[in-house]
């Protein structure tokens, strides 16, 4: 009997369909000069951490529930006394997302997560790093489909990283946009075409 192994919709696309575009656009010899995502992470800093410890379990909690990956509490480098604040006290949550896990959560992002978003018309394309790197900021949790809106108790939003092997923004950019992350630019682009 022999067992199917489970490929995720992207990871496939990526192989199929992205790899040839960005190999016909940048002219690269072979098909492992193609950039390639990484890994993605999700970032999040709780506000009013310092005076109450619960808010930080709720944030591991929900970033938990929407990456279906154990997030983890983020501690604080060192101590600022305006903020009340001491070194290595919990003040945020984090997870780091690769291989099928990664490719799930960006496909839930595009498909289903973003276009839940409020006067949605696509995402800044001017968020790149110069190395390749690309941050999305989401500012409501609820936009995600496995978020109850019942039982949170306070909107708060996330940072998303989309970490590449590409060496310049303009790669990054054309291999997101071909995973199909819609940049707003992008979409003018057709319109125009």
């Amino acid at each position: 009997m022999s067992t199917v192994k489970y490929t995720p919709r992207l990871a496939d696309k990526y192989k199929k369909e992205v790899v040839p575009a960005l190999m016909k656009k940048f002219g690269y010899s072979t098909i492992m000069q193609a950039p390639k995502l990484t890994k993605i992470c999700l970032n999040r800093g709780v506000n009013g951490a310092v005076a109450d410890k619960k808010l930080v379990d709720i944030a591991v909690e929900e970033l938990t529930t929407i990456t279906g990956q154990k997030a983890v509490a983020t501690q604080s480098k060192k101590d600022i006394s305006n903020f009340k604040l001491r070194k290595n006290m919990p003040i945020g949550a984090r997870v780091t997302l690769r291989g099928e896990k990664m490719y799930e959560f960006l496909d839930r992002l595009i498909a289903v997560s973003l276009p839940r978003v409020r006067d949605f018309k696509g995402v800044n394309e001017k968020s790149f790093d110069g190395r390749g790197n690309y941050t999305l900021g989401v500012t409501e949790q609820i936009i995600f489909p496995e978020i109850d809106i019942d039982k949170v108790n306070k909107i708060t939003g996330l940072d998303i990283t989309f970490v590449t092997t590409a060496q310049t923004n303009e790669e990054a950019y054309e291999l997101l946009k071909e995973l199909g992350i819609p940049f707003k630019n992008a979409a003018k682009k057709t319109e125009n075409a």
